[in-house]
């Protein structure tokens, strides 16, 4: 299967503010968790391997570290006009089958995605509590098909560490998983046309 690791994103770098759509019609702001001591954002898919792999082990992981402190939200930004299954309808049972306990939120303009310079799903960036990227990274090694466990190890790692007010690992292994699906002339690097 095709392989998308996620971009080279400079840590240190002030979280992008977002406001995006929930299942059930409210909106989800960054501004919504500004009390929470670190904060994950998740570029995820309800179709992708990768994110299929470890979905399970997300839900738990962000059932551990919620009680715990940490922000998550996860976000959909694959294009659902060529992908139906990436629709906020579907996200909606997405959360139901899969217990998330977080916000997953649907970029439809894929805006939010350009603004982190998101790759791929699974994409992780993991923020301190001045918002400022401390670790963009893998969820663990696990891959479908390698035969490794899905952990999360690396992720729960870095948010060990930022808990504890500590600097995670300056040595991140990128993220690897399928290509954000960009919509028809709005990849990466595309300007809108003036109106």
């Amino acid at each position: 299967m095709p392989k998308t690791e996620s971009n080279a994103v400079a840590l240190g770098i002030k979280a992008p503010h977002f406001s995006l759509p929930a299942p059930g019609g409210h909106e989800v702001a960054l501004s919504d968790f500004a009390d929470r001591p670190a904060l994950l954002v998740a570029f995820i898919s309800n179709r992708c391997p990768f994110v299929v792999l470890l979905r399970e082990e997300l839900a738990a992981f962000a059932r551990d570290y919620t009680a715990k402190g940490l922000a998550v939200i996860a976000i959909n930004s694959n294009d659902a006009e060529a992908h139906p299954e990436e629709t906020l309808e579907r996200i909606e049972a997405e959360v139901r089958e899969q217990g998330y306990t977080f916000p997953y939120l649907k970029d439809a303009s894929q805006e939010v995605a350009k603004a982190y310079d998101a790759a791929c799903t699974p994409d992780f960036f993991l923020f301190d509590a001045d918002r400022r990227l401390a670790y963009h990274g893998q969820f663990d090694d696990a891959r479908p098909g390698n035969g490794k466990p899905v952990t999360g190890a690396d992720l729960r790692a870095a948010v060990d560490a930022i808990l504890a007010g500590r600097a995670p690992a300056a040595r991140q292994t990128p993220s690897i998983g399928c290509n954000i699906k960009w919509a028809e002339g709005n990849g990466p690097g595309v300007v809108p046309a003036a109106a």
